[in-house]
């Protein structure tokens, strides 16, 4: 059974796969071999020009009942017309009547965030989405979308992994039963480098993106990580069978020191 947060009425499965990048056959036949694999979440986005062969991959799993898939509205769509007309658009790539989780990518300053909320409530109540939620938001924001929403915001997906501290952003979504989803969860290759994470990792007889997603789930915090690789695959939904110490937990948790790889000219004002 696929290890799951709930939250905001959401079942999230814990590990989920990132396709930011995929593209092509390459990018179906990986989503397909992921499902094969024991995943049954996927993440793709408006932004990143795949959703038609994720979709692909998802259908030609025959799994679809299964498998948790969520997109992202791009920033540019976020006045209520653009997002209800992309959000169908979206469907239609995919191919599906429905995607579990529909989430605002990126918070764009220029409209209104009443609209765009009010905008993501209502693809849910027309059934394009069966859960709503944001990403890329902080805690002001945060606070702000939970206020305008009457639907709940089930999950911020945020850059998070030893490197960065997201302890406001991640105390802000506890107040308001939201998951955190955390994207780069390996820091883009960077906690195979790390000497700490390395040692631990040995002590378990595990590899250190290992060690890094595993420290991430047993914060209950759900990750997607991204590969373009098959073992990596295997490797990356592989880390429920061993635990780390509270000591060992901590440890990790001191390698923080804003080491943020994410940040655009258009991010909010980061916590």
């Amino acid at each position: 059974m696929t290890e799951t947060v709930t939250a905001g009425g959401a079942r999230i499965p814990l590990v989920g796969l990132g396709t930011w990048t995929l593209r092509g056959k390459d990018c179906a036949r990986l989503v397909e071999q992921a499902i094969a694999a024991g995943y049954r979440h996927i993440d793709t986005a408006q932004m990143y020009e795949n959703e038609r062969e994720v979709g692909e991959g998802v259908r030609e799993s025959g799994l679809r009942d299964q498998v948790f898939v969520t997109t992202k509205v791009m920033p540019d769509n976020l006045h209520a017309k653009d997002l209800e007309r992309t959000s169908k658009e979206s469907l239609a790539r995919l191919g599906l009547d429905q995607v579990d989780l529909l989430l605002i990518h990126w918070p764009n300053s220029k409209i209104p965030l009443a609209e765009t909320i009010g905008a993501l409530n209502k693809v849910k109540r027309e059934g394009l989405a069966r859960h709503i939620g944001v990403s890329n938001f902080n805690v002001a924001l945060i606070e702000e979308a939970v206020k305008l929403s009457e639907a709940p915001l089930v999950c911020n997906q945020v850059e998070y992994h030893p490197f960065l501290d997201q302890s406001k952003v991640i105390a802000a979504c506890k107040r308001h039963d939201m998951a955190v989803v955390a994207y780069s969860p390996i820091a883009r290759g960077g906690a195979d480098k790390d000497g700490v994470i390395a040692r631990i990792a040995k002590a378990h007889g595990k590899s250190p993106a290992q060690v890094t997603l595993r420290w991430l789930v047993q914060q209950g915090v759900v990750v997607i990580p991204r590969t373009s690789k098959v073992e990596r695959l295997k490797e990356n939904i592989a880390v429920f069978d061993f635990e780390l110490s509270p000591a060992e937990m901590s440890e990790i948790a001191s390698l923080a020191r804003g080491g943020r790889i994410v940040n655009w000219a258009y991010s909010p004002k980061w916590d």
